[in-house]
C-alpha cells in the first residue's frame, strides 16, 4: 500500500496495481468492502481523483463493483465463456448468407460519457469530442440491429470517411489500425420507445444488448460498441472444449 511519487510510473497505475493486488488478498476475495475513496486516498497519499481512475478502470474490466450508498468490492467470479476469432458484424452476416441493408447511418461528434472516457482512458480530457457512427442494419424485410459506436479520438478520424465501407477494413487501409481482441457483454431488457421505432417492434418487446470493446494488435482501445437487436433476430451460442 505505498505509492513511489519519485517513480516514472504514473500514480494512476501504482493505485491501479496495489487495488490489483487487494483484489487477490483473501479478505477482500470474501467480500469485504474497499476502505471509501477519501480514506483510500489519504492512505496512499494521491488525489481522490487519481485514485478514481485506477478504480474505474477496474469496475469497467468487471473487477469491482461500486454501488451508491455501499461502497466498493470485488466482484465474485463467475463463468466466462470465451469467443475466439471474432468476426465483425458484416462478416458474421456474409457467413451466415445474409444480405444486409442499411436503414440509417448517422455519422456525428459526441463528447465521452464517463464509462467511454475511462474506457479511451482521456483522462484530464473529459470533453473530448468523439467521432460517432449510428446505424440501423437488418435483412431486406425489416431492421434487427441498432448499432453505436463510439471510436477512440486519438484516431484522426473526420468524420468524412467512407462508412458504408466494413468497418475494420476502413481502419486498417486508411489508418494502419489492425483491430484483434473484443470484449463482450451481453444482456437483456425491454425495448423502450427509443429504440422500439429504430427496429419497427413494440416499447415492450424484449431486445437484447450486445456490448463490443474493441482493441487493436497493441491493446489499445479503438471502438467502443453496443448493438441492440430484436431478441427473435438473434442467437448467441459459445462453443467450449475441455
Amino acid at each position: 500500500m505505498k505509492i513511489d511519487h519519485s517513480s516514472d510510473k504514473p500514480l494512476h497505475i501504482q493505485a491501479e496495481e496495489i487495488l490489483r493486488r487487494l483484489i487477490e488478498s483473501e479478505e477482500y476475495k470474501n467480500g469485504k468492502l474497499f476502505p471509501n475513496e477519501v480514506e483510500l486516498s489519504e492512505q496512499l497519499h494521491i488525489s481522490r481523483n487519481t485514485l478514481r481512475q485506477a478504480i474505474n478502470k477496474l469496475v469497467f474490466e468487471g473487477l469491482l463493483v461500486r454501488k451508491k450508498g455501499y461502497g466498493t468490492k470485488v466482484v465474485k467470479k463467475g463463468i466466462v465463456g470465451g469467443v475466439k476469432n471474432w468476426l465483425s458484424f458484416s462478416q458474421e452476416m456474409k457467413m451466415l448468407g445474409i444480405e444486409i441493408r442499411n436503414f440509417e447511418l448517422h455519422i456525428s461528434l459526441k463528447r465521452a460519457t464517463e464509462e467511454i472516457g475511462t474506457f479511451f482512458d482521456l483522462g484530464s480530457s473529459p470533453d473530448t469530442r468523439c467521432v460517432v457512427m449510428e446505424r440501423v442494419r437488418g435483412k431486406k424485410e425489416y431492421p434487427f440491429v441498432y448499432f453505436i459506436s463510439y471510436f477512440n479520438p486519438n484516431i484522426p478520424l473526420t468524420g468524412e470517411e467512407d462508412y458504408t465501407r466494413p468497418l475494420y477494413e476502413m481502419l486498417e487501409t486508411q489508418y494502419n489500425i489492425v483491430v484483434k481482441t473484443s470484449k463482450e457483454e451481453i444482456s437483456a431488457r425491454l425495448a423502450g420507445e427509443f429504440i422500439a421505432e429504430k427496429l419497427e417492434i413494440k416499447s415492450n418487446d424484449p431486445i437484447l444488448i450486445r456490448r463490443r470493446f474493441v482493441y487493436d494488435v497493441n491493446g489499445v482501445p479503438i471502438e467502443y460498441n453496443v448493438g441492440y437487436y430484436r431478441a427473435d433476430s438473434f442467437t448467441y451460442t459459445i462453443e467450449a472444449e475441455r
